[in-house]
C-alpha cells in the first residue's frame, strides 16, 4: 500500500500562487507515475497534471497549461504542483494520485492510490 498526503492548499487572491505538495509513504517506489486531479463542487474529478516515473515527461490539461508546473523530488518521495496566475475557476479540492504505471497517465481510472485532498480557494 502507498499512502499519499497532500498539503499546501489555502485561500489566495486571483493572480496569486500556491505550491501543493504530495508526500508518499509506505510501499513507495520511484517507478510510479504521479498525477494531480481536482474536483469542484457539483463537478466530476478532472485531470490537472501528470509526471512520469523518470520525471522526463509531463502532461497538463488545457485549462492549466502554462500556469501550473508538476515536478518530483525523489529523495523526499514528494511530488509538487506549482500553481501560478490562479483564477477563481481553479477553486477545487486537489488530489494527488499514484499509478503503478511508469509513463504519463491522464486517465483517472489508471491511478491506484489517492490522497485525501487539499482545498484550494481562489477569490476574485
Amino acid at each position: 500500500q502507498v499512502q499519499l498526503v497532500e498539503s499546501g492548499g489555502g485561500l489566495v487572491q486571483a493572480g496569486g500562487s500556491l505550491r501543493l505538495s504530495c508526500a508518499a509513504s509506505g510501499r513507495t517506489s520511484s517507478s510510479n507515475a504521479m498525477g494531480w486531479f481536482r474536483q469542484a463542487p457539483g463537478k466530476e474529478r478532472e485531470f490537472v497534471a501528470a509526471i512520469s516515473w523518470s520525471g522526463s515527461s509531463t502532461n497538463y490539461s488545457d485549462s492549466v497549461k502554462g500556469r501550473f508546473t508538476i515536478s518530483r523530488e525523489y529523495s523526499k518521495n514528494t511530488v509538487y504542483l506549482q500553481m501560478n496566475s490562479l483564477k477563481p475557476e481553479d477553486t477545487a479540492i486537489y488530489y494527488c494520485a499514484a499509478s503503478r504505471l511508469i509513463s504519463v497517465v491522464t486517465a483517472r481510472n489508471r491511478y491506484d492510490y489517492w490522497g485525501q485532498g487539499t482545498q484550494v480557494t481562489v477569490s476574485s
